[in-house]
């Protein structure tokens, strides 16, 4: 089993406030909507997203709770072209985005706004991909060889790049042979043996497989946690975690 992320899930308090704003600011359309008794998924992304590209997933429960971000949640990471940076900040900021972090505050390498929910987003500089597309996820652990233990062994990723300083490491993984266009996951890691709190803003990976059952098969074989298995789903998809208690879904899509 080696598939792609699918999707990346948040959610969000107040539904149509949100899809105005992913709408709006990074040119987001709706890919598709699950209406149910108690919450509606909607499915978001560029017009043009690659086929092997990951959604936008904006879960919104009908009972007006609110959610704790918690710090084991980083962001996601979208993709501008390496020339325009600043002009897309700049373009955010005139749309009535709040500033964050700024192009020059973070040495003209990314910069980070926040969604109406305070979702982080990350604006990175790439030479491929649709502008806006997702670039990455980040997530908090706190054992770094068992997470890249955990992504190499039970999802079958490969390390694609790392950054080592002297406070923490982040480190990519992507499956083997995935298009540049793919999103990746980025792994943090802080040197100090801090613990998090997961939050409930915060909601899943999304990984799409060929066969739901042969996958899920494939991750108790290598020993995964048997969270949701398909049959409790309605065979529509299935949940296991990873060490530090993310969600990882597993999903077909047609």
């Amino acid at each position: 089993m080696s598939g792609v992320f699918d999707h990346v899930m948040i959610r969000v308090e107040d539904l149509e406030e949100s899809l105005d704003w992913y709408q709006t600011h990074l040119n987001y359309e709706e890919k598709g909507r699950w209406e149910a008794d108690t919450f509606t998924n909607v499915f978001l992304g560029p017009e043009n997203d690659h086929e092997d590209g990951a959604r936008l997933e904006l879960t919104y429960n009908h009972d007006d709770r609110s959610y704790e971000m918690g710090d084991a949640w980083g962001h996601i990471a979208v993709r501008v072209p390496e020339d325009e940076l600043q002009e897309s900040y700049d373009e955010l900021m005139e749309g009535g985005v709040d500033d964050y972090r700024d192009p020059e505050s973070c040495n003209n390498r990314y910069a980070f706004v926040k969604d109406p929910d305070g979702h982080e987003i990350e604006i990175v500089k790439r030479d491929y991909g649709e502008k806006w597309s997702i670039d990455h996820t980040m997530i908090r652990v706190e054992d770094a060889d068992a997470a890249l233990g955990y992504w190499t062994r039970k999802f079958e990723y490969g390390e694609t790049s790392r950054w080592e300083s002297d406070t923490f490491a982040n480190y990519f993984m992507k499956p083997d042979g995935a298009a540049e266009e793919a999103m990746a996951l980025e792994l943090t890691y802080n040197y100090d043996g801090r613990a998090y709190t997961m939050g409930d803003a915060w909601g899943h990976l999304a990984i799409r497989v060929d066969d739901l059952d042969d996958a899920w098969a494939d991750l108790m074989e290598r020993e995964a946690p048997d969270y949701r298995d398909p049959e409790s789903c309605n065979d529509r998809y299935a949940f296991t975690k990873d060490q530090d208690g993310h969600e990882v879904e597993l999903v077909t899509r047609d």
